[in-house]
């Protein structure tokens, strides 16, 4: 799943960016609001981290920007202010979830789970199809009751096919949310989506091709 991160503290900046692909996200990082919103409008995030300060253009100013012009990613924001007021302003102007600083990096990433499951519409932490479960907050992918070794890319591969189950998810989507790099060549993601099917053989869910377009699951 691929993540904005904008903090224009070039210290907490990496730590979010670090402690982010560690748990298996693709991160693109701004350290400016105006910057942060160009890339939020030409680019498919999951989701945004995002300071409230921040140069070019205050968090708010971007969120509002966003939602104005059609942007419906998901938005954690991050500030050091913290009264009512505040809190009720970062809400009201389009953040999905607050949070202030400092902070301990496990709740951010629980928020982070929690804004991805709703925006998928999943009804609990843990995502299913047929004898198929993932856990993100674990990282644990079982197939009837069976624990499955995947590789982190094999993992994210899964993870954004699942959140998006039923509907097709398309090569560049794919490439988009689980590469760092959205260019990868295409036989490059056919030979980790093969990887994928060889492991999922007792999970009653494979993953099917769909000409010209891209990849889903399916039952059976």
């Amino acid at each position: 799943m691929r993540v904005l991160v904008a903090e224009d503290d070039a210290g907490l900046r990496s730590v979010l960016e670090r402690g982010l692909r560690k748990h298996g996200y693709a991160v693109d990082a701004a350290e400016r609001g105006d910057d942060a919103l160009h890339m939020l409008r030409v680019n498919e995030y999951a989701a945004v981290v995002l300071d409230w300060r921040l140069p070019g253009m205050e968090g708010i100013d971007v969120v509002r920007s966003a939602r104005s012009a059609g942007v419906r990613t998901p938005v954690l924001m991050l500030t050091a202010l913290d009264t009512h007021d505040d809190r009720i302003a970062g809400l009201d102007g389009g953040a999905d979830d607050y949070m202030a600083k400092p902070f301990h990096f496990g709740e951010l990433l629980a928020r982070l789970r929690a804004l991805l499951r709703r925006s998928a519409g999943a009804d609990g932490p843990v995502l299913s199809r047929g004898r198929l479960t993932l856990d993100p907050a674990t990282r644990e992918v079982r197939a009837d009751g069976r624990a499955l070794a995947l590789t982190p890319r094999e993992f994210a591969m899964l993870e954004f096919l699942l959140r998006r189950s039923p509907a097709v998810v398309s090569r560049e989507s794919l490439a988009s949310q689980v590469w760092e790099d959205d260019s990868v060549a295409w036989n490059t993601i056919e030979v980790h989506i093969a990887r994928l099917r060889a492991k999922l053989v007792h999970a009653d869910v494979r993953v099917v091709a769909v000409r010209g377009i891209g990849y889903r699951l399916v039952d059976g």
